[in-house]
């Protein structure tokens, strides 16, 4: 059986075109049993089918970073998804949710890296990401499941690119993560539509401290055998629960200390069509 025509493969397939096709497709656990391994691989690949027709790699980002999700799934690590760069949108810009199936959008605290990281390569990966990260940002993320219903077990999860589908990143702040006093816990967040609270938490509900970040996505990288260009996000983990993305308003997020980031939308998801 060839690489193109095996199951993994298959399933990728079916999940890229979920994404281009804005078509939501059966859960992958209905007919298939998948390790965890195994979802990871058809993220690779999905992945890879992206960056072959131009979509590059620009970031990655965590979830289930609050113990509250953890525990609803039923899992006790953290998983990792990739970011390309058709999914990156402009702070105070536009978002036509045409793109999209059935999009929530949720607070989260950003990092960018000022220089590449490869943690294969390195002898202390988690040290040498916190030295090459060079800015941090508030930021809003758009998860898109392409299950019906927006409904999925964990390696379906995984394997759909833990539900990444855009962001935006507020105004960049220099910081200095090398410094143990480099902290961002215990910082309100807040989300709006069209200036109404629509969710409240904290930056403390991502892993305790959005910094506490950096080693998990270190080590997932590595495993995952994920070179970072500079200049790529980190998206730490959101802050509150995702709340559903209408169109036709303004979302953002505020953090203090670290400044608010705002999107509008257009248009109407493909699931509402």
């Amino acid at each position: 059986m060839t690489a193109s025509t095996s199951p993994l493969s298959r399933y990728a397939s079916a999940l890229d075109e979920a994404v281009t096709s804005r078509r939501a497709i059966a859960q992958l656990s209905r007919s298939a049993s998948l390790t965890l391994d195994d979802a990871y691989r058809v993220q690779a690949l999905s992945s890879d089918l992206r960056t072959a027709r131009g979509d590059r790699l620009v970031g990655v980002k965590l979830g289930f970073t609050s113990k509250a999700k953890a525990l609803q799934m039923g899992v006790s690590d953290v998983i990792f998804g990739r970011l390309h760069a058709c999914g990156e949108y402009v702070d105070g810009g536009g978002v036509a949710l045409e793109a999209f199936i059935h999009p929530r959008v949720e607070p989260e605290v950003a990092f960018r890296l000022g220089a590449r990281f490869d943690a294969r390569a390195s002898a202390d990966p988690e040290a040498e990401l916190r030295a090459a990260v060079d800015a941090v940002a508030p930021g809003l993320e758009i998860i898109d499941s392409r299950y019906r219903d927006f409904r999925f077990s964990l390696t379906d999860v995984v394997a759909d690119n833990t539900s990444a589908a855009g962001f935006v990143t507020g105004p960049w702040q220099p910081t200095d993560l090398t410094s143990a006093a480099a902290r961002f816990d215990d910082r309100p967040v807040t989300l709006e539509i069209d200036g109404a609270v629509v969710a409240t938490g904290s930056t403390s509900d991502i892993l305790g401290d959005p910094v506490l970040a950096l080693p998990a996505i270190a080590r997932m990288a590595a495993a995952q055998r994920v070179v970072l260009p500079a200049g790529s996000v980190l998206l730490a983990g959101a802050a509150t629960a995702a709340v559903t993305l209408p169109g036709g308003v303004t979302v953002s997020a505020a953090v203090p200390g670290l400044g608010s980031v705002r999107v509008t939308t257009t248009g109407t998801p493909a699931e509402e069509r």
